[in-house]
């Protein structure tokens, strides 16, 4: 179905989302549809090197990598009643069961966002919340402004998290922990902030 014939209702599901055309860029948050807006160039070329350097290190293992547009159902239920699908930048996943051909089926072991203007509110608070509820590993969100990426690890129930990012001259000292983010879930796996940023 595409975008222009989806109807109105006050509620969504896997169901509805399951009958929309390939080319929707939409989320579905506890049933409410969120139109996704075009990424800026500046997204699009921090998605990409972190996507690569994720993709090069998982060739050969169980781990993939994918990129956005790949749906995730967090709380996936076999009658598609689930009414959470979300689109993050990038997620990576351990457990080959949760891939069919539509995208992941329950929580992937690390989720990027990277935050745009339009969809910040949405990215920073909603999705946040979302991820930790469904007890994701790892959580990056990305500041393509600040040239920083907040890491959030699952841990006894709640994130614990640091800022990594390029540091500069003029850069606050105690907000930035280093620049090189050891990837919690990917063990051997290491990224250096200059490389997403330069």
């Amino acid at each position: 179905m595409a975008l222009e014939k989806i109807e109105e209702k006050e509620h969504y599901t896997y169901a509805d989302y399951f009958e929309w055309d390939e080319d929707v860029r939409a989320e579905i948050i506890n049933g409410a549809v969120y139109m996704m807006s075009p990424p800026l160039t500046i997204h699009q070329r921090i998605a990409g090197r972190l996507y690569t350097k994720l993709f090069n290190f998982l060739e050969g293992k169980t781990c993939e990598a994918f990129i956005a547009p790949f749906g995730v159902r967090l709380f996936p239920k076999e009658d598609k009643s689930d009414n959470t699908i979300v689109e993050p930048d990038i997620v990576v996943v351990c457990d080959p069961s949760k891939i069919d051909e539509r995208g992941c089926n329950g929580a992937p072991d690390l989720v990027i966002e990277i935050l745009s203007p339009p969809d910040r509110e949405k990215d920073r608070l909603f999705k946040f919340n979302l991820y930790l509820e469904a007890k994701i590993r790892e959580h990056w969100v990305v500041f393509p402004e600040n040239k920083e990426i907040e890491v959030n690890i699952f841990e006894n129930g709640h994130y614990i998290h640091n800022i990594y990012g390029v540091s500069t001259p003029d850069a606050n000292k105690n907000k930035l922990t280093q620049e090189i983010i050891p990837v919690t879930v990917l063990p051997g796996l290491e990224i250096d902030t200059k490389d997403i940023f330069k």
